[in-house]
């Protein structure tokens, strides 16, 4: 069997899913015609993609691969149907814009939108800002709100404007009841023998950088579950099943609080990421004010983000 488009599209519906049964629906096929397909590919590619569990699929480290490069194809033919396009008729000027999945990015996106009415604004959302600069610089994109983290800083060619939009510091979910949760910090080595749920490798730093800042606190982390999706990560926490780092900005809610680390050991970079030839270029300045904007909408509606600045003297 060779491999083709409709394939490498109902890996990435199932990744975005997580669950064969919700691709199989958005798809418009059969469940057990998805799992035939995916069996077949796999049996092509020569390896699992998806690990099967209790709470739906998750991408193997193989799949994690097949994924990437999967929405890299998909990705190029699109443009080649648009570039095409546009050699028979005229189309609406248009800006691609990319960012990681969160409403930092959709609220970036909005407000540019605003800024630049007569110019359609298309969001391109991603997990890995590894893929996103790869389209950045492969002309996929025009401009980025990215991530990266410390030991692991993107170092943007001369053809790339680059700007810092915020540092942010990454805090812990813990679930209501941890005899931290009552804490106002907790110190990362307090860590040592608690289970944790980890988002899988972004393929630019994380969680890598998690996994060094624990070694550098005196012990291994005890990862017993890698998650890609934030709610079942939530609902581990919620469930006592485990803690989990997350960005100061992640929400709590029932079952689960969110506290900071001591000393901030780890703080990730909000980076606003744009190609010098591209149609935003001329408007760099604004894209970097609309990201700031945006982030500090979201970030002001989390009370212990709020509270943690405060008491460094900070604003969000």
């Amino acid at each position: 069997m060779n491999l083709e488009l409709r394939h490498l599209r109902a890996l990435c519906v199932i990744a975005d899913t997580g669950s064969i049964t919700k691709a199989a629906t958005r798809l418009g096929v059969s469940q057990p015609a998805l799992t035939a397909l995916l069996q077949r590919v796999e049996r092509e590619i020569g390896g699992q993609v998806f690990a099967r569990g209790r709470h739906g699929v998750q991408p193997t480290p193989l799949g994690q691969f097949v994924l990437v490069r999967s929405r890299t194809v998909l990705m190029a033919m699109e443009d080649l149907h648009r570039t095409a396009a546009r050699q028979i008729r005229p189309v609406v000027d248009m800006v691609r814009l990319g960012g990681i999945a969160g409403p930092v990015s959709v609220g970036l996106a909005d407000r540019l939108g605003d800024h630049l009415p007569d110019v359609e604004v298309r969001l391109h959302a991603e997990y890995s800002p590894r893929l996103l600069w790869e389209l950045l610089l492969s002309e996929r994109l025009d401009a980025a709100a990215t991530l990266d983290y410390p030991g692991f800083e993107l170092r943007p060619p001369p053809n790339v404007l680059w700007e810092v939009i915020v540092l942010e510091p990454v805090f812990v979910a813990l679930w209501e009841g941890h005899p931290f949760a009552e804490r106002d910090e907790i110190d990362l080595a307090d860590l040592a023998d608690e289970p944790m749920a980890l988002t899988p490798s972004d393929g630019a730093g994380w969680p890598d950088c998690w996994h060094l800042a624990c070694q550098q606190a005196g012990f291994t982390p005890r990862v017993l579950y890698t998650i890609s999706d934030a709610v079942p990560i939530r609902e581990m926490v919620a469930t006592r099943r485990a803690i989990s780092p997350c960005q100061a900005v992640f929400p709590a809610s029932e079952g689960v609080v969110v506290r900071p680390l001591t000393g901030s050991p780890i703080t990730l970079r909000h980076l606003l990421v744009c190609r010098r030839d591209g149609p935003l270029a001329e408007h760099f300045n604004d894209l970097v004010r609309l990201a700031r904007e945006a982030y500090q909408a979201y970030a002001t509606r989390r009370p212990e983000y709020l509270s943690w600045l405060r008491r460094r003297g900070h604003e969000a």
